[in-house]
């Protein structure tokens, strides 16, 4: 039986691959312009999770890690996934402690996203985190990860020069300055991420 899609018919579906973390669908649909065609979309298990954890001095801890898709080196925030039945802080939290060995007292939900809306149906969910105490990683072993400590401004500039790529860091890092410009976040926070001469030389 057909079904609708917004303009798209979709005529019949079946999945073509599956593993823990992905499904690829293939649909047979009649295109807005009323043509035969396929749509494939990726499913995911998870939603994707993002956390920037900033210190009370304006520094973020960013995680480094070699990425198979694009085989090259990527600095990010601290990344994972979620179950999507599952509360996604306590997934974002488990994250954070994993990839940094960070716990954070304070938690804040800044974004929300479609990763890659044309081809999946990817959501991502990303917090601020501060009042950090550092602790000891616990990397799974999908994961060869470096740390790095920078300040806010910094890794800013590593957006805006292209030596940071990660979507979900770029997006995250632009709404916390927005946030910091606009009064949306604690004043004093807000001055130590905006505050150049915070940066370690």
């Amino acid at each position: 039986m057909s079904r609708t899609r917004g303009p798209w018919t979709v005529l019949d579906d079946r999945e073509v691959y599956r593993n823990d973390w992905v499904c690829l669908t293939e649909y047979a649909v009649t295109r807005p312009d009323g043509k035969a065609g396929i749509y494939g979309v990726v499913g995911f298990a998870n939603h994707a999770l993002a956390i920037l954890p900033v210190r009370a001095d304006g520094h973020i801890v960013l995680v480094g890690q070699h990425r198979f898709p694009q085989n090259r080196y990527s600095w990010e925030i601290p990344e994972g996934g979620g179950a999507l039945d599952a509360d996604p802080l306590e997934g974002a939290a488990r994250e954070l402690r994993e990839e940094t060995g960070y716990t954070a007292t304070n938690w804040r939900e800044i974004l929300r996203m479609d990763l890659s809306n044309s081809v999946t149906d990817e959501t991502a969910i990303g917090y601020l985190a501060t009042g950090l105490t550092p602790g000891d990683a616990e990397p799974d072993g999908t994961e060869d990860l470096r740390t790095r400590e920078l300040h806010f401004r910094d890794a800013l500039e590593e957006v805006t020069s292209g030596r940071i790529t990660d979507a979900l860091t770029v997006a995250m890092l632009f709404k916390a300055y927005y946030m910091a410009r606009e009064g949306e976040l604690d004043s004093d926070l807000s001055a130590a991420m905006l505050d150049q001469g915070a940066r370690r030389v």
